[in-house]
């Protein structure tokens, strides 16, 4: 089964969040607030955690009741000393040294990110199997 999480990437969003508890680590539970939204709905912030991509770990990201999609906040990638880039099609968080950590895209005029397509990018071993031979040499 391959799952697809779709992350938008939000200039309007103060900080970043999920309506998806399952996907955050070292989760901290604890009520913080309310969040409003731009249709004037509110939700509860029902707590915060580490959201992990391969080698990279976005911290700080708010548990959201009821929210539907997940929202990377550009302010928040800013004020962590990253670089934010966009293109016609394509944006870039980037590491003070100017290394791509996120790579979204654009489309109907939002930039999103696909961690399924990043997951593919990055080779990882799924299984493997011990031999008493070396004729895999």
């Amino acid at each position: 089964v391959i799952q697809i999480v779709l992350w938008y990437l939000d200039f309007g969003c103060s900080k970043h969040m999920t309506g998806d508890r399952s996907q955050l680590v070292n989760f901290v539970q604890k009520f913080l607030g309310m969040v409003k939204f731009g249709n004037d709905h509110v939700a509860k912030i029902m707590g915060y955690g580490d959201y992990q991509i391969g080698n990279v770990t976005i911290s700080q990201v708010y548990y959201v009741e009821g929210l539907s999609h997940n929202l990377f906040s550009v302010g928040q990638f800013c004020d962590s000393d990253l670089e934010v880039a966009f293109r016609q099609h394509t944006c870039f968080i980037r590491n003070l040294n100017g290394v791509d950590l996120l790579t979204g895209f654009r489309g109907n005029n939002l930039y999103t990110l696909s961690i399924q397509d990043m997951m593919v990018s990055s080779p990882i071993c799924l299984l493997s199997k011990a031999s008493k031979t070396k004729s895999w040499l």
